[in-house]
């Protein structure tokens, strides 16, 4: 069982970090955020307090490292793209803002470990990943195209995410604190939500491409 467990964590790690890969590198080419700005804004309150202030395991925590320095990265294409994304809000409020959101995140996700997860990060992990997966729904929708976003990004999110879970099943101190009615509402409400990203991404995708293939017959009309 140990085996399985420690498998499903490298899993986690793996498809998690191609996850911040594609999330930086399309950013950084189509020069947006693929992450929406709450969710970096939890994902990396949770990462810097399980890598620096509360580490787990050493795996999880040589893990956790890693996906804070890929925030960091990720954090850039916030602060350099991130203004052309709220054009009603004024140029000069938006780094403002931006501190504040991670000022008032970090110690909410703090709050919420002691009170729900005595200190543990299973709970707020899941918590802040099933509203992550909601505000992807949410992103792809507001845009209304891929832009910042792609299949691969939505794939190795939704298997990153199943690992995860799958490795709080199968670790052998967890029961029954990962065993119970709300984590198995946290497991299965981020695999829907993720799953019906998936969904919409690749939908989007193909609406995008006939999109494109119907004007470059429409542009050769009208050249002649």
């Amino acid at each position: 069982m140990q085996a399985v467990h420690t498998a499903f964590l490298l899993g986690t790690g793996l498809f998690w970090t191609a996850a911040y890969v594609l999330l930086i590198r399309t950013g950084l080419r189509e020069r947006t955020f693929g992450m929406p700005v709450v969710a970096f804004a939890t994902n990396f309150s949770w990462e810097f307090m399980f890598s620096f202030v509360r580490p787990p395991s050493a795996v999880m925590q040589g893990i956790n490292i890693v996906w804070f320095c890929f925030d960091l990265a990720i954090g850039y294409t916030v602060v350099r793209f991130g203004r052309a994304e709220f054009p009603y809000l004024p140029d000069r409020l938006f780094l403002p803002a931006l501190a504040v959101l991670i000022a008032l995140a970090y110690p909410g996700m703090n709050y919420a470990s002691e009170q729900f997860d005595e200190g543990v990060g299973a709970i707020t992990a899941f918590g802040s990943n099933l509203a992550m997966s909601g505000m992807f729904l949410a992103m792809l929708a507001a845009r209304r195209s891929t832009r910042g976003q792609s299949p691969g990004i939505a794939v190795t999110k939704l298997v990153g995410t199943a690992c995860a879970s799958l490795a709080l099943l199968t670790d052998p101190d967890g029961a029954p604190r990962y065993d119970s009615a709300l984590m198995y509402y946290l497991y299965i409400g981020c695999f829907v939500l993720d799953l019906a990203y998936v969904y919409a991404v690749f939908a989007v995708r193909r609406a995008e491409r006939t999109s494109r293939a119907a004007e470059i017959p429409a542009q050769g009309a009208l050249q002649h």
